[in-house]
């Protein structure tokens, strides 16, 4: 990958690339980091001023509440919000800086992160130009490519409309099911299909 697209070289960012990647199937650990580097494109395109390790952990931990170890009964975005909140806490990091990085986790599905910081923008930005919300041919199609060789989707269609459908039955008016309610399925597989189109992916 280009120099523009390198993750934060701090042990908080490694630390929680390795937490995550402990927690989640692959295909969700792809789409976290993903949601990093879409979000990443569109903040250089806007030239937004980013704290890049606080953006990073937002990104990389905003569905840890969708895993089975961080899943205590709670809407998916709250118990992330709580595990990485006790993961930053366990780490020392500072107070200030976990409220950016839970508000981030918080409304990463929500419009009212678009008028937040960067930080908290860009985690809903990423996010939502990978599961079809935002049209991901406002990206430079080169550098989406090259994204998608670093974290392959692995079947994310099928995979993650599959934990989300589980999630709102077991939790039944939290934030899954209205996700479903809103056409979140419907987005997701729209995607796909317009990711397998434009870079000659498998379809997934």
């Amino acid at each position: 990958m280009s120099d523009q697209l390198i993750i934060p070289d701090s042990a908080i960012c490694r630390k929680a690339t390795n937490l995550v990647k402990e927690l989640s199937p692959d295909f969700l650990f792809n789409h976290c980091g993903r949601t990093f580097h879409f979000g990443g494109l569109l903040g250089q395109r806007e030239r937004m001023k980013v704290d890049l390790e606080l953006f990073y952990l937002g990104a990389i931990m905003h569905d840890l509440g969708l895993t089975h170890s961080c899943d205590k009964g709670c809407s998916f975005e709250l118990d992330g919000a709580d595990a990485a909140e006790a993961f930053l806490l366990t780490n020392n990091y500072p107070n200030e800086k976990i409220e950016i990085i839970r508000e981030a986790i918080m409304l990463h599905t929500a419009v009212e992160a678009e008028s937040k910081s960067p930080e908290i923008a860009l985690v809903h930005f990423g996010a939502g130009f990978d599961v079809g919300h935002f049209n991901i041919e406002d990206l430079p199609s080169e550098r989406v490519q090259e994204i998608l060789e670093a974290y392959p989707r692995l079947g994310f269609k099928k995979a993650f409309i599959e934990v989300i459908e589980n999630d709102a039955k077991r939790k039944p008016n939290t934030l899954s099911d209205r996700l479903l309610k809103w056409g979140i399925d419907k987005m997701i597989i729209k995607s796909s299909e317009n990711f397998d189109k434009r870079r000659s992916l498998p379809n997934g």
